[in-house]
């Protein structure tokens, strides 16, 4: 104990090589703030005081943002009982303050809520850096610190994947599953749409977030928008009725350059620097139940995967899933991968598939839906809803470790400044603007097992539907997965070829009969009446409404050019999977584990073969040119008659 009202410092997260000895330079390293997620501990909050607590939520965040700033720049590096004097002890003083607030305000409108004060008191984790593992000193910790501005990621962040086993489930498909698939075709966000709010957490609270996000789908989305708002604007969606928000947080190669948002809030003054990628692909795809058909979401859900602070948190709500094209039956939850030569980085979300059938949000933003048992099947009083699948493909290589990033910089997700860039923080956020129609349209399509979507964008690299494996993270722990300090890098591994291939199941047949295949046409319909932000009726809404309306321009920071990357298709577990590569279409399998797909738009089914001239114009030709041929000879001979008759004898 330090003072200051609880103060506690401990490594929680050590790894083998971190100890709490002074750093290279002499001084105490304390790598991060641990505070209690209020947000998270949340229970029924009404509807009158929302505003109110989002924007305290919001505040603390800032507070521990502001704290972890002051940690980093030294002033209070000397020891632990400084850094706890000057940065722990006047946090924990704003945050009693605010934590009040926010029970007040529950108060005003309801019942006070009880036990939020054992949230106050925060934690300091102590480390000296060890992602160096003892290799390279303080001279690459130094260098390493330059690049990633002191706050990750760190070599042990990193795991190659050829040594991690095969490790998704795959539940059986029962009797009444929803075996379709739906996907719609919302770009790679191209043009550079970022910011760093976050409406579904920090609503009207600009910086919100405090990283930036990729935003595709709704052109609309800032910490101001309303429901009204999101529902007449524009969408990169080829289906204009889908004006839905798809969003996650950028990810950054730590080379040295400085975006626009170098020094911006939510970018390089929180510790998220470096080059934003642009995806090379991004497929959004709807999946069905492994045992009985899903209904409609209702309109203007909001569902968030994953938790933006399981560093601190612990990975109870942690929903991340890394792997590598061609090795996608190998997920990691707490590691970034390392490719082999000529494969590319694979994120993966696969979202909450149950909803309560009352409400579109929650204070904590999760009771409202849950992910499925192992068996496929809902909790109690929920109803299994489409689940969606999101799929970002990077072409990146894999980070040199050896000598801190100089030959082949790290990558990493941007996250809150105190999250350390922790692949384990990755998560994904979406709200549902579907017109009604189109909603409709895809849970008929799931319902009756066809595959369907819109057409993909030119340019944008989209792909081909996953497979669906159940949702919930069954990846090893941080402490089972080998970080790349333990094993041979990427580099120096053979590649996918040339290793053990993962377990193979049937194969999916690659093209579709033509009555199972559907493309879903476009809408635009005016809105209708909204449901209540946490309330709605038993029966879940099937309405979707939306209005086309130009949107602000988006903010571009990167120009990064997207390109076009084939992938290889994990294992499944039904006889509509496929085995890695094979490019076949999803398939209700359950939720429990993220796992993720092929690589091709879902309207490109058809073997990739050499093109061929069949039925239509080219065989009414081939049959008729012999005709047409005959028909000019008897012409011809005809002419030459009439000129012989007329010539004198």
């Amino acid at each position: 104990m330090l003072g200051g009202g609880g103060l506690v410092v401990a490594n929680v997260y050590a790894s083998a090589t971190e100890t709490t000895a002074p750093g290279a330079d002499g001084t105490w390293n304390a790598v991060t703030i641990d505070c209690p997620d209020v947000g998270d501990r949340l229970g029924e909050v009404p509807d009158a005081a929302r505003g109110a607590v989002d924007l305290e939520l919001a505040a603390l965040d800032e507070q521990i943002a502001r704290a972890y700033r002051q940690l980093k720049e030294g002033a209070a590096r000397q020891d632990p009982g400084s850094a706890a004097d000057a940065v722990v002890k006047p946090l924990q003083e704003e945050r009693e303050a605010t934590i009040g607030k926010i029970a007040d305000a529950v108060d005003a409108a309801g019942d006070r809520p009880e036990g939020l004060e054992e949230l106050v008191a925060c934690t300091l984790r102590t480390s000296d850096d060890g992602a160096n593992g003892g290799q390279g000193g303080a001279e690459q910790s130094q260098q390493q610190d330059q690049q990633r501005s002191g706050n990750g990621p760190v070599a042990d962040d990193y795991a190659d994947i050829t040594t991690v086993p095969p490790n998704v489930p795959a539940p059986p498909v029962q009797q009444g599953a929803s075996r379709g698939t739906f996907t719609t075709s919302c770009g790679v966000n191209a043009g550079g749409l970022f910011n760093s709010d976050n409406v579904i957490v920090a609503p009207g609270v600009s910086n919100g977030a405090h990283h930036f996000h990729d935003y595709v789908g709704n052109q609309s989305n800032t910490a101001f928008a309303s429901d009204d708002d999101l529902a007449k604007a524009d969408t990169s969606c080829v289906d204009k009725g889908d004006r839905s928000s798809y969003y996650w947080p950028v990810l950054r190669l730590q080379n040295g350059t400085r975006e626009r948002d170098a020094d911006a809030p939510g970018g390089g003054t929180e510790g998220n620097s470096g080059e934003i990628v642009t995806p090379a692909e991004v497929t959004l795809t709807f999946v069905g139940n492994p045992r009985e058909k899903v209904t409609a979401m209702p309109r203007l859900l909001r569902i968030i995967t994953g938790d933006a602070k399981a560093f601190v948190n612990g990975t109870t709500n942690a929903n991340a899933s890394w792997s590598c094209t061609g090795y996608e039956d190998r997920q990691l939850k707490d590691r970034y991968p390392l490719c082999p030569e000529g494969s590319k980085v694979v994120r993966t979300f696969r979202f909450q598939s149950c909803w309560d059938g009352r409400n579109i949000d929650s204070a904590n933003h999760r009771t409202h839906v849950a992910f499925t048992a192992a068996d496929g099947s809902c909790p109690a009083g929920f109803r299994p809803i489409p689940q969606l699948v999101q799929r970002i493909v990077y072409d990146v290589d894999a980070p040199s470790l050896a000598d801190g990033g100089r030959t082949a910089p790290f990558f990493a997700v941007d996250s809150f400044p105190e999250q350390l860039h922790k692949p384990v923080t990755d998560h994904g956020d979406f709200i549902n603007v579907f017109d009604e129609d189109l909603m409709g349209e895809m849970v008929d399509c799931i319902n009756s097992g066809r595959r369907c979507g819109a057409t993909e964008v030119p340019g944008t690299g989209t792909g081909e539907e996953p497979t669906q494996t159940p949702e919930a993270p069954q990846t090893p722990p941080a402490s089972e997965t080998p970080p790349a300090s333990q094993t041979p890098p990427a580099s120096q591994t053979p590649p996918a070829s040339q290793t053990a291939a993962p377990p193979q199941t049937p194969q999916a047949p690659e093209t579709p009969q033509a009555s199972e295949t559907t493309r879903a046409p476009q809408h635009s319909q005016a809105p209708k009446e909204q449901p209540s932000r946490t309330a709605g009726a038993a029966e879940p809404p099937a309405t979707g409404p939306t209005a086309t309306a130009s949107a602000q321009a988006p903010q571009v920071y990167a120009s990064a050019s997207p390109t076009a990357a084939s992938t290889q298709q994990p294992q499944g577990g039904t006889d509509d999977a496929a085995e890695p590569g094979s490019g076949s279409a999803p398939t209700a399998q359950g939720d429990t584990a993220p796992v993720t797909s092929s690589a091709r738009p879902a309207t490109t089914d058809l073997p990739q073969t050499e093109p061929q001239a069949q039925g239509g114009l080219a065989e009414t030709g081939a049959q008729l040119w012999p005709g047409a041929l005959g028909a000019v000879l008897a012409a011809a001979g005809f002419l030459l008659l009439r000129r012989t008759r007329r010539r004198p004898m």
